[in-house]
């Protein structure tokens, strides 16, 4: 198949032998971002290359980086570090080849298809065991679909890594509005209930009448949305970041005088690390909550780019400037590049950013604790059966005593020893084995 010519990177559409959903459709090429020119309900193949011009633009864009000075601290209370960044800046531009990532795309069978007026781009395996439960996985920011690409094949193909064949999947994956693959809204308007209603139109049209869903981030939002809008096809969902925090740690998180006296020590847990996030945690969810176009430099500079992403949540960011100090785990130097090259490629900073602004009230000072604010982790009244997945190193490790509270009808909970926000990405053997053991009555 021929390269594109955007410099930014363009869609390619084409037959996939492997396509699971039928196109009477010629193969054809179209720039990303291109609204759809009719509502239509095809499902049409759909395989990404990146033109040798758009990655030679990276790498000289990455050699041409005006470097800031050194942090003044020694540590990183003052942001992404500059020597993290150098090492990430030298490695991404004489080492790392997208090809890679690329080809393990394609490997895929991918695929575009338009819902209320936009073409929205997912991943579907179809497992080769009768009596699959199908389930949707909802990637979050700063992220994409490379999120979870390492538990498709023990999904689906459960007989080849460690599982039953009574524990197969078959799994859809959409890369959310304004994200990779998925063009970019147009107008205001795509929100995370609109997404998630989106969500469900997406698998009714693969055929499927029950289903379930699994997300982290925003697509633990979406995850949940799910399960209070509660269609009949969704049978029960599955979160690694729920929301359970209860109104009495809110009031104590706003009036700052510390948690209450009668808290276990696991939920004291959880209330230091809510502060911690709440005091030092937002700065990049206030500005794309407020002022995603703003961020320019974000789309101008891959430096910019890898930075802005890079700084999501304390933990996150040590864990992968380990990874670039030479001691990998969880998340190796490509994984973490080729989350932020697709997003670079695809020109998809902005557009992604805007999901906050979205999300954030208008009326509202910004995401926190303040008494109109949207709060992250509140509950929000998920009434179909649900599964918790606590990593230690998420934003905050939620206690079984709140999953207990908050959803009435929490059918797994379990506290895994290692792994972080990005749980798919970091330790995908213990996501799989979460989502076989908590769906396993499903099937």
């Amino acid at each position: 198949m021929s390269e594109t010519t955007a410099p930014q990177g363009a869609e390619t559409v084409a037959p996939n032998p492997a396509s699971a959903a039928p196109t009477d459709q010629a193969p054809r090429t179209i720039v990303l971002g291109e609204p759809p020119t009719a509502e239509d309900s095809s499902i049409r193949p759909f395989e990404f290359h990146a033109s040798s011009e758009a990655l030679e633009d990276l790498r000289r864009r990455i050699s041409a980086t005006r470097w800031p000075d050194r942090e003044t601290v020694a540590d990183d209370s003052q942001g992404v570090q500059l020597a993290t960044m150098q090492k990430l800046a030298h490695y991404w531009e004489t080492e790392y080849d997208w090809r890679n990532i690329e080809a393990k795309l394609n490997s895929y069978p991918q695929y575009l298809t338009q819902i209320d007026g936009l073409d929205i781009h997912f991943i579907h395996v179809k497992s080769k065991h009768e009596n699959a439960l199908p389930i949707i996985v909802t990637h979050g920011w700063p992220g994409s679909i490379i999120e979870q690409l390492k538990i498709i094949d023990p999904l689906t193909d459960p007989t080849a890594h460690g599982g039953k064949a009574d524990d197969a999947f078959d799994v859809v994956i959409p890369s959310m509005p304004g994200y990779g693959f998925s063009a970019k809204p147009t107008t205001v308007g795509w929100n995370p209930p609109r997404i998630a209603q989106a969500w469900v139109t997406l698998m009714k049209r693969l055929g499927y009448t029950r289903f379930t869903a699994q997300g982290g981030d925003w697509g633990a939002l979406m995850t949940e949305l799910l399960g209070v809008m509660a269609p009949p096809e969704v049978v029960a969902i599955h979160t690694n970041m729920p929301s359970t925090v209860p109104p009495e740690i809110y009031q104590a998180l706003r009036d700052g005088n510390g948690p209450p006296a009668d808290l276990s020590e696991q939920e004291r847990r959880a209330y230091e690390r809510l502060e911690l996030f709440f005091t030092h945690g937002l700065a990049y969810a206030q500005e794309m909550g407020k002022r995603p176009q703003t961020l320019y430099g974000i789309a101008d500079s891959p430096i910019g780019l890898a930075a802005w992403f890079l700084d999501h949540d304390i933990l996150s960011y040590e864990m992968i400037a380990r990874t670039f100090d030479g001691q990998p785990e969880g998340m190796t130097r490509d994984d973490v590049l080729d989350n932020i090259t697709i997003t670079w490629l695809t020109n998809t900073a902005i557009s992604g950013a805007r999901l906050y602004w979205e999300a954030l009230p208008k009326t509202s000072p910004g995401f926190g604790v303040g008494q109109s604010n949207v709060r992250f982790f509140e509950p929000f009244g998920v009434t179909v059966p649900i599964a918790v997945s606590q990593f230690p190193d998420e934003l905050y490790p939620v206690p079984r005593s709140w999953a207990e509270r908050a959803y009435p009808k929490l059918i797994h909970y379990n506290q895994l020893p290692k792994g972080g926000h990005f749980a798919a990405f970091e330790q995908p053997e213990f996501l799989v084995e979460e989502l076989r053991t908590a769906f396993r009555p499903l099937h």
